[in-house]
């Protein structure tokens, strides 16, 4: 032990890198032999390797805005740039092939909403998901995408520095973007990508103002295909030993029929804001408890109806003498699933008093199951109909499922 000592303290810290380098490099050129695969033994195999494609997509349109303060600030409309890295799966038995070999991967959103000095220069970075919609054969292939994530670097209201954003209320905010579209085969690795889309920004009335940034416009760009096994195969940039570059999806794969129910108890919690604390620190607890009956016809959809327990600490300020915060409804509902994913919309009615928020609520969310008798949630309640009330996190569970 001793002579390993008094070796290492001999050697020079250049030494030690040397010799790391070397046991580096060796390693990585044995693992590289080791992964190295005959063209000729893959040619034949239809569809062979790990298919992936990057993309770069600008968007021009317009703002639906609903303030007051903002409206020559917004006039002259929006411009974005998105770039986009996706994974393409090709397992039959797994989730996205009974979406026509649905594609999900990750983005970066980089906009120009208005000035900047007012609004911010709002970049955002999500997850999304790609459906195909129309035959993957044709050369012109139409598509649906969703994507969620967080937007971020936009210029809040203040009520001394910036008065006039009466959009938005904090520098983060959800992002959401629903696109319809098309991707045009141009070469063997090269689509032409177009459609019309709508973005939204909203903090769920975490702090307002918080009218939000409704967009809606038209997409132009590029999408990059490539095989991330052709390296394996050969690497040499004039090559004619070629993989296919992009996947030739079959038809979809047949839906799992379930029917199966289930008993579901939610609970969640969140802060939200009034419009008179805007500008301060001031805010208010909100929970939401849900008992339901879930029933799932197959792998795709499933329909949701049940009771709802809603405490609202923000309406301390309207019943001040009774702490009248409460509030009871029922809800029915669809969940459009995909693998432990699912979006959900439903839509429910006050069995008590409204308290000034309109008779009708819809809550939109995003649901992960985490096994079979747990599950978590993020997701917007709704006021008069399009007004977020407040956003929620929380985790259910399955007592009792047949």
């Amino acid at each position: 032990m001793n002579s390993i000592v008094l070796k290492l303290q001999n050697t020079s810290l250049s030494q030690i890198w040397l010799h790391l380098f070397v046991i580096f490099t060796s390693f990585s050129a044995v693992q590289a032999q080791k992964d190295t695969i005959s063209f000729e033994e893959v040619k034949d195999i239809k569809s062979y390797g790990r298919f992936r494609y990057m993309e770069v997509k600008g968007h021009t349109g317009y703002h639906l805005y609903t303030g007051e303060l903002l409206n020559n600030t917004v006039n002259n409309g929006y411009g974005a740039l998105e770039f986009r890295y996706g994974w393409q799966p090709k397992d039959p038995d797994k989730w996205p092939s009974r979406y026509g070999y649905a594609s999900y991967g990750v983005g970066y959103y980089a906009g120009f909403v208005g000035n900047p000095e007012i609004l911010g220069k709002p970049n955002a970075v999500y997850g999304f998901v790609n459906f195909p919609l129309s035959n993957p054969s044709r050369r012109n292939v139409l598509e649906m995408g969703l994507a969620f994530g967080l937007t971020y670097n936009l210029e809040p209201y203040d009520p001394e520095g910036n008065p006039e954003n009466d959009a938005i209320g904090s520098p983060f905010a959800a992002y959401f973007n629903l696109n319809f579209g098309a991707a045009f085969k141009m070469t063997r690795e090269l689509d032409l990508v177009y459609g019309i889309d709508f973005t939204h920004f909203s903090n769920g009335r975490i702090t307002t103002p918080n009218y939000g940034f409704n967009m809606y416009g038209l997409n132009l760009g590029l999408r990059y295909h490539y095989n991330a096994d052709q390296k394996r195969v050969n690497n040499d940039v004039y090559t004619n030993e070629l993989l296919q570059a992009r996947f030739s999806r079959p038809a979809a794969s047949k839906q799992v029929k379930l029917h199966e129910s289930s008993i579901e108890v939610y609970l969640a919690g969140g802060s939200v804001q009034n419009e008179e604390d805007k500008g301060t620190y001031k805010r208010y607890g909100v929970f939401s408890g849900a008992l339901d009956y879930r029933f799932k016809f197959n792998s795709m959809h499933a329909v949701v109806a049940g009771f709802d327990y809603f405490w609202d600490g923000s309406l301390e300020a309207e019943y001040p003498e009774t702490k009248d915060q409460m509030l009871t409804g029922l809800h029915v509902g669809y969940d459009f699933m995909f693998g432990k994913f699912a979006v959900r919309l439903h839509g429910g009615a006050y069995l008590t008093d409204d308290k000034g928020k309109t008779p009708n609520y819809l809550r939109v969310g995003f649901r992960y199951d985490i096994t079979d008798w747990f599950f978590a949630q993020i997701a917007l309640k709704t006021q008069k109909t399009s007004r977020a009330d407040w956003a929620e996190i929380g985790i259910g569970f399955r007592p009792f499922k047949w």
